[in-house]
């Protein structure tokens, strides 16, 4: 099992619609950068979300497993791809989270999106632009689940939401050199930092378990 992040974007969008509650807007954004992430950012690239849209994905409040708001699985929540980003639209349970979400949203007191998450193999891209920022982008990752969220903009929300769900992200020594590519000669070190990665993923893999009961 691997661990699950939780990304925080800016620009996404969440807006509520009649009857019945439904919720729609977009999760994520292509191209569009994160805010600051323990001294990187992050973006997502076109289709990165592609194969995991099959999956049985869940719709949180607050990134919260105990309460659920929709799920791909009984059609409750849909999600695709067009060219702007991660879409979505969700028609909220009759219950007292369902309700409350629906009027939080529609009074404008949450209008961010969230969404968790599992790097999948090769899913990620490091780079160092000409200012020094280093850039992460996403490729190929293994969709959990969305939630709208209060602070999705917000950098201290940001590092303890990523703390809390997932391991802490290596960011490799090539990249921090400002090298445009990874050397040959760095190759052993990036296997090193994959090794402890892995160990880092089967020790959390007990609390995971308990945290989301997959």
């Amino acid at each position: 099992m691997k661990n699950q992040q939780v990304a925080i974007f800016n620009l996404t969008e969440v807006r509520a619609l009649g009857d019945p509650r439904t919720l729609t807007g977009y999760a994520a954004l292509f191209d569009t950068l994160s805010v600051d992430l323990w001294g990187f950012k992050e973006e997502i690239a076109p289709g990165a979300f592609a194969g995991s849209l099959k999956n049985d994905i869940r719709a949180l409040w607050q990134h919260d497993t105990a309460q659920p708001l929709a799920r791909t699985a009984n059609s409750t929540l849909k999600l695709w791809e067009d060219s702007k980003g991660l879409a979505f639209e969700m028609v909220l349970p009759d219950t007292t989270l369902g309700r409350d979400a629906y009027t939080n949203v529609q009074s404008g007191l949450v209008d961010q999106m969230s969404f968790g998450f599992c790097i999948l193999p090769d899913g990620e891209k490091w780079r160092t632009e000409e200012d020094n920022q280093i850039i992460r982008r996403l490729t190929n990752i293994d969709l959990r689940e969305i939630s709208p969220v209060t602070w999705a903009a917000y950098p201290a929300t940001n590092v303890s939401a990523r703390a809390a769900f997932g391991e802490p992200v290596i960011i490799p020594d090539w990249v921090r050199r400002g090298r445009a590519d990874q050397p040959v000669d760095d190759l052993l070190a990036a296997e090193a930092a994959r090794a402890r990665q892995a160990e880092i993923r089967k020790r959390q893999r007990g609390t995971y378990k308990i945290l989301t009961g997959v």
